[in-house]
């Protein structure tokens, strides 16, 4: 995990370099998204980038991210997915993440989010299943939303531990803190879809 390189980018290109980590975050940059989440949060917090157009910048790249993974996986087929399941470390990825869409369906996509490496092959599996975009969509943007806002918010005040704290999380988790978030995640995306359905309902009687 190289931070410093992180930092530097960021201090170079500004809030693009946001955008773009956690954009190439599907192609297996070095750097994990929690990291690059948490540093845009500091960021604002020591004054060198501004909160809104810095979180909007990161919240973009989250689900740009995550969508390219979405397109992938609808346009390209099994093929990547059956060379991935050749290596022995990913296969049980893979495993985990099917499991994982079987057991909660369209929900796994916001209980993805809380675990590395899932959260980006969540979305190619879901898309290799046919989901529609505009399902996708609903899911996935709403739970990256709460998601990059949680770690936003935590990495405006760990400060100058912010590597520290993303290699915490991203090695084992926040276990205390995923659990609420993904209960309210679902609150949130099955209230929307529930409205939506009542109001198209509506609108075809």
């Amino acid at each position: 995990m190289n931070y410093d390189a992180l930092v530097s980018g960021i201090e170079q290109f500004g809030y693009a370099a946001l955008f773009l980590f956690l954009w190439l975050g599907i192609v297996g940059m070095p750097i994990p998204d929690e990291v690059v989440v948490l540093t845009g949060g500091a960021l604002t917090s020591s004054g060198l980038l501004h909160v809104v157009p810095a979180f909007l910048l990161t919240y973009l790249g989250v689900i740009s991210g995550l969508s390219l993974g979405y397109g992938l996986g609808r346009f390209l087929g099994a093929k990547v997915l059956l060379k991935l399941r050749r290596k022995k470390k990913m296969g049980r990825y893979i495993y985990f993440a099917e499991r994982l869409g079987e057991k909660y369906g369209s929900y796994a996509l916001c209980i993805s989010y809380f675990f590395p490496i899932i959260r980006h092959l969540m979305p190619y599996l879901v898309g290799l299943q046919k989901m529609s975009f505009r399902r996708y969509a609903l899911f996935s943007y709403t739970t990256g939303f709460v998601w990059t806002l949680a770690y936003f918010i935590v990495g405006r005040f760990v400060g100058n531990h912010v590597q520290e704290v993303g290699e915490l999380v991203y090695n084992y988790g926040i276990r205390l803190l995923w659990i609420p978030l993904v209960v309210m995640v679902i609150f949130v995306v099955r209230y929307w879809y529930q409205r939506q359905k009542f109001q198209q309902g509506g609108s075809n009687g």
